[in-house]
């Protein structure tokens, strides 16, 4: 299909001027419809060619294993936001929707999306690009973000970047000289698989062990707790059950400086400085970006990781190497996935 041959193209955002000129743009303002398909919830949003969100609504993912009510609840979502364009007397002109998994950008297939198991194998590109006629991007959720923060945020200027989203699991997206790195198979930028503990005895949901994912991520930091809390009586944590105790509570506890908690995001961080002195060592990026739900606690766990870093990785490349905090939370793959929309599809 046309879209098929759309996704084959190189994503190259090493220019951020939109493929129309100004006096176009005025005259016909171009939307991309960008679509954050969640496990949890569906987010849609209409973004400008200036990486303006217009419009933003939200859903819950349906909870189900046939992949077609998972393209229902996409097309509703993009016939609403299509409403709302048209009260501006604007057009929806094709729709992004990243998904939190790996994506075969050549054939439209989703290679593996463990929180929507759903559409694994589903060819999503061909069956939205019928059911909506427009134009269709599918892209992983941690790549568009990349692009996101390099577009909009953090990442403004640079163009060899690499991104950590950091929630339930871990994720990452590759910037090289400009152009995404999605790797030979689609797969590329699988930060949260890399080794980083050979005698860990925690199972990644991959089947491997001693991943970043079962040391970085949200639900490490909560087990990594829970398994120390016998050793801190003294601690804040101690009278929370332990079924209720979350990452959001541990940022809290680690505020008012409970030393558990605040020992708990000092070792996330060394975690997270092995796997970037290893992606430091081996890409030698200009900026390493953290974002999603953790990143919040950014300043809790950013000094062991640069120190760690610093510890493991060359010290010209790991000089050089920035650390910092994304900054468009969770508008990133929304941005993200809107801009390689309309880089691929609007031209």
């Amino acid at each position: 299909m046309a879209n098929n041959k759309l996704a084959n193209r190189v994503s190259s955002i090493s220019s951020f001027t939109p493929p129309l000129s100004k006096g176009e743009r005025e005259s016909k303002p171009n939307l991309v419809c960008a679509v954050d398909l969640g496990g949890t919830n569906l987010r849609a949003a209409n973004i400008d060619c200036e990486g303006k969100i217009r419009d933003r609504l939200k859903f819950k993912t349906p909870q189900t294993d046939n992949p077609e009510e998972i393209v229902s609840a996409i097309a509703c979502a993009v016939a609403q936001c299509s409403s709302h364009a048209e009260q501006r007397h604007q057009t929806i002109q094709a729709v992004s929707v990243v998904v939190p998994g790996s994506v075969n950008a050549a054939t439209g297939l989703v290679v593996n999306a463990p929180n929507v198991p759903a559409i694994i194998g589903f060819d999503l590109t061909s069956a939205l690009a019928s059911e909506l006629k427009r134009s269709i991007l599918i892209e992983n959720d941690a790549n568009a973000a990349a692009v996101g923060e390099l577009w909009k945020g953090a990442a403004r200027g640079h163009r060899t970047i690499v991104c950590f989203t950091l929630g339930t699991g871990v994720g990452g997206g590759v910037i090289l000289n400009g152009e995404l790195w999605r790797g030979i198979d689609g797969t590329g930028g699988e930060i949260g698989h890399i080794s980083i503990e050979p005698f860990g005895g925690v199972q990644c949901n991959c089947g491997n062990f001693g991943c970043l994912e079962v040391y970085g991520s949200a639900t490490a930091l909560v087990r990594m707790t829970r398994e120390r809390l016998e050793q801190y009586s003294g601690s804040q944590l101690d009278t929370i059950a332990r079924d209720d105790l979350t990452a959001e509570k541990l940022f809290e506890a680690a505020l008012a400086g409970d030393v558990l908690a605040r020992s708990m995001f000092e070792k996330l961080g060394i975690y997270l400085g092995i796997a970037i002195a290893n992606i430091v060592n081996t890409l030698n990026p200009e900026m390493i970006v953290i974002g999603g739900g953790v990143s919040a606690a950014f300043d809790l766990f950013a000094p062991s990781a640069r120190e760690e870093m610093a510890r493991r990785a060359f010290p010209v490349p790991a000089a050089r190497c920035q650390i910092v905090k994304a900054e468009c939370g969770d508008d990133a793959g929304l941005l993200g996935g809107a801009l390689l929309a309309s880089q691929n599809c609007l031209r």
